[in-house]
């Protein structure tokens, strides 16, 4: 396994009430003592060094339990819908390729089994291995491209939990009581229906697949999901960021949360993909989160694409830039700072808009409206880090959005090659 290095972990079990359990972990010379409660669980604190390994830890009570090949690194907690869960046995892009290179004993690879249950449980069932390619192929991908960037550019061992399972809604996988006890979720909570993949109901997979987490110790999250919400778009943004809320209390630190923005799609009637994903951008408002685009990485025609390689790659370099600090590499794509209306055109500004281009010969999918909101397609022109845009149908605008649409592919990119989020400038 790996625990998490330069910090305070926990060590916790059961064993008989009054039982005197000793713990020796080979990195320390101490020797941690703690008596077991009238409950018969036990829970201790300890602080590890900097990275490194193998070490043991020796568990010492009426009987003994011996933990081998135990690393010292960087421990990221995995979660969401199929898109995360997608291994390479599924289909992806070089999967032959990619499984056959998977040896690396510096990454660790834990699968949380599907299970639900009523109430928060202590417990949950899955086990550590060490990256092969018999152990990789059936392990996230993404996670797993993820880890293979960090441990290759900060070289310390990497231990990914894959808690996640396709099909599902944000409400099972954050504690119920969050939901039934504000009105505005619970209401939305209730216009998911039930599907034969999986739950919605509020809390489901938390309890069996997040709560016996909590003790474990993690530098971050990594989120990919909301395809399971196009039902209820309108209310995503207020329940994705309560969900991140409610782990980061769960856990009680504020540890940072990266995501995946849905990839363009065929999301039936309406644009409930295109909300969902300008839901998404706004939950960046959350402190500590960074958002991945993948709109030119998409398939419009498979909610499930195959390029999972540049997906985990970004989010690696979301946390590298932002948490590891390792590099100054542009990590996200332009974001929709503000607009200005001069006269007839609006002056769209961005953040992270170095270098902005257009791949083609003319800017595409941005729109512009009057008061009314009626929207026409709109001329755009990049000028430094902003947009300029305009439609002769608009003398008066008022509001622009730009990508606003399922299966839109649009073509603005910043230097880094990151592509520009959907937004819209209503409220």
């Amino acid at each position: 396994m790996v625990i998490q290095q330069n910090t305070q972990v926990k060590f916790w079990g059961w064993g008989k009430p009054n039982e005197q359990i000793r713990i020796i972990a080979s990195w320390s010379s101490d020797t941690l003592k703690i008596k077991v409660g009238n409950q018969a669980y036990w829970e201790i604190a300890t602080t590890t060094p900097k990275a490194g390994g193998p070490y043991q830890i020796n568990f010492q009570g009426y009987n003994q339990i011996l933990l081998n090949n135990v690393m010292l690194g960087e421990v990221w907690l995995c979660s969401g819908q199929s898109n995360m869960e997608w291994s390479a046995n599924s289909g992806i892009d070089n999967g032959k390729e990619e499984i056959a290179k998977a040896d690396n004993p510096n990454i660790r690879l834990f699968s949380a089994h599907h299970r639900t249950a009523n109430t928060p449980q202590v417990d949950l069932e899955g086990n550590w291995v060490e990256s092969t390619p018999e152990t990789m192929r059936s392990f996230s991908a993404i996670a797993y491209f993820f880890a293979k960037k960090i441990n290759e550019e900060t070289g310390v061992p990497i231990g990914m939990i894959n808690s996640s399972w396709g099909g599902t809604p944000a409400e099972i996988w954050m504690p119920a009581d969050v939901i039934e006890n504000n009105e505005y979720l619970l209401g939305a909570s209730k216009k998911l229906r039930a599907a034969p993949w999986g739950p919605h109901e509020p809390g489901r997979a938390y309890n069996t697949m997040i709560a016996p987490l909590r003790n474990f110790k993690i530098a971050g999250a990594l989120w990919y999901q909301g395809e399971g919400n196009a039902a209820n778009a309108m209310e995503y943004k207020d329940m994705f960021s309560t969900l991140i809320t409610s782990w980061r209390e769960q856990w009680g630190y504020e540890f940072p949360f990266y995501y995946v923005q849905i990839a363009p799609y065929k999301y039936g009637e309406g644009n409930r993909g295109t909300l969902v994903r300008d839901a998404q951008r706004r939950t960046l408002e959350v402190p500590n989160t960074g958002m991945v685009v993948v709109s030119d990485i998409g398939n419009t025609q498979n909610i499930h694409p195959s390029n999972k390689i540049d997906i985990g790659y970004r989010m690696a370099n979301l946390a590298l830039s932002n948490y590891y600090k390792t590099t100054d590499v542009v990590s996200s794509g332009p974001l929709y700072k503000g607009r200005e209306i001069e006269k007839a055109k609006v002056r769209v500004l961005f953040d992270n808009a170095v270098g902005l281009n257009v791949k083609g010969k003319e800017i595409t999918h941005f729109e512009i409206a009057g008061e009314n909101k009626i929207y026409y397609p709109a001329k755009a022109k990049i000028d430094g880090s902003s947009v300029v845009v305009q439609a002769k149908e608009v003398k008066n605008p008022a509001f622009v959005r730009f990508a606003w649409d399922n299966v839109a592919e649009p073509n603005l990119f910043n230097s880094a090659g990151l592509p520009t989020s959907c937004f819209t400038s209503e409220n």
